[in-house]
């Protein structure tokens, strides 16, 4: 009697782990993604003034919709998810054209939230044609938007250090709004308190092997909010009052509001997070040794716009993989695409509890600072590896490219008012130096070199993504 042979061993990517062994993976991902996924609604809910429980709110969308998002991305869902181990969380490049959006009153919160929907809807739209883009963005283009990126981000880092904002919106008696200096700004135990926590990352980091060297940005904050405790820094009145459970609900701020620059804008940021997205792809991919065809590709750039569009729904912003997470992939060589599934559930916990959010946002801004110099710097730094792989001997036009792309993006940092005789609907747009550095790279890189093959421009994506996998 012929012997029935053995089922094949499925492929590394599709093995389901034992609850023991899946439950810690999962976490793992979790912990080195969770300072960076929290960060932005941070970053947006101060920089707008919101009050603590609505700062604590957007936290608790953005955990919710990371969840969701997550799983259509490693699970699937119908023609939408790559079916990789991947995370997703708020990408950093949306963050200064929303804080530019958020400052014109007649956008606010809520035209941020219609930009998403719409750059959301854009993503699903054009994910089938985002491979032929792709020669727009050699690795002189993306470094350098990747670079201004972190730049842009290190004045947020540097201002949490400080103590918030160095200026604060006061209403004089005639009704005149005025920006006055804010006197708790630079206060040396704030400086102090932002030190010890940088000075804790980079002790893990010189020092710590493994695990605890990837989680060393979260380590920091822990130690820091520790030692904010004592010092009678860091009040918990609203996490005790703060419910366990909470549902996140659509249009918690109301219904959304759609302007036409605000969205223009948001949808070319979507571009950008996507061929982000793309480059991570491949990496990921040569790292899980699964080939991806076209069709895969365009099942995962859909889910960020699939990911995006459930951010604008429920209260928070544009999707993206997250590089941290496909350095740990390679780290920790575990490969299957249900362990990130897991931590997508842990995200959906997460959110589904506002006492979780309530702490995150009780974490005094000068404990955040300090980690905030590390993660920001390290976008940056980014931007920088992405860049050495660029030949400057042989082409010196590149040296061009990345000079005027830079300089376009510093423009709204050191001369804030520079376009202010500008169309007012314009400055959304001209307010974002990452939006300025990806116009201008794109149209000096198209004026100096000629477009590379689809071919050339996918290998060098996946180089890119495996030059800042490690952020």
């Amino acid at each position: 009697m012929a012997r029935t042979p053995p089922p094949s061993s499925p492929h590394p990517v599709d093995e389901r782990l034992p609850a023991g062994r899946l439950a810690p993976l999962a976490v793992q991902h979790v912990l080195v993604m969770y300072a960076g996924a929290v960060a932005v609604p941070l970053i947006v809910g101060r920089a707008l003034q919101l009050p603590p429980e609505d700062v604590a709110f957007l936290i608790s969308a953005d955990l919710f919709a990371c969840g969701i998002a997550t799983l259509i991305q490693s699970l699937g869902l119908w023609s939408t998810g790559i079916r990789l181990p991947v995370m997703m969380g708020v990408t950093f490049a949306s963050v200064g054209p929303m804080l530019a959006m958020g400052a014109l009153p007649e956008v606010g919160l809520l035209g941020i939230y219609g930009s998403v929907i719409a750059a959301g809807l854009f993503g699903i739209l054009v994910a089938p044609l985002v491979g032929r883009v792709l020669p727009l963005f050699p690795p002189v283009v993306t470094g350098s938007i990747i670079l201004v990126i972190g730049i842009s981000l290190m004045r947020v880092g540097i201002n949490w250090a400080g103590g918030g904002l160095p200026t604060l919106p006061k209403v004089l008696e005639t009704g005149e709004r005025v920006q006055v200096a804010n006197p708790a700004y630079g206060a040396p135990e704030g400086l102090l308190m932002a030190t010890f926590v940088l000075l804790v990352i980079l002790a893990i980091l010189r020092w710590g092997r493994g695990f605890i060297a990837n989680v060393a940005v979260l380590a920091g904050i822990v130690a820091g909010a520790a030692v904010a405790t004592m010092l009678g820094a860091m009040h918990f009145d609203k996490v005790a009052a703060a419910p366990w459970f909470g549902l996140v609900l659509p249009f918690h701020f109301g219904w959304p509001q759609f302007h036409l620059v605000p969205i223009l804008t948001m949808c070319l940021v979507m571009i950008v997070v996507m061929i982000e997205s793309l480059g991570m792809f491949l990496a990921l991919g040569e790292m899980t040794e699964r080939t991806l065809d076209r069709k895969a590709i365009t099942r995962g750039l859909r889910a960020d716009g699939v990911g995006t569009l459930i951010g604008g729904i429920f209260n928070t912003f544009p999707y993206t993989s997250f590089s941290q997470n496909v350095g740990l992939v390679g780290v920790t060589g575990v490969k299957s695409r249900f362990v990130t599934a897991a931590g997508g559930v842990i995200l959906l916990g997460l959110g589904l509890s506002p006492k979780m959010a309530a702490l995150v946002e009780a974490v005094p801004v000068t404990v955040l600072g300090g980690a905030g110099l590390v993660m920001f710097g390290m976008v940056a730094a980014t931007g920088v590896r992405i860049l050495s792989a660029v030949d400057f001997r042989a082409n010196r036009s590149n040296l061009f490219i990345v000079a005027l792309s830079i300089g376009f993006g510093m423009i709204p940092l050191v001369a804030p008012g520079f376009f202010h005789h500008m169309p007012r609907a314009l400055q959304p747009l001209l307010e974002s130096g990452i939006l300025l550095a990806a116009i201008a790279s794109v149209l000096l890189n198209l004026f100096f070199n000629r477009l590379d093959g689809a071919d050339v421009a996918r290998t060098r994506s996946a180089g890119v993504a495996g030059a800042s996998e490690h952020v």
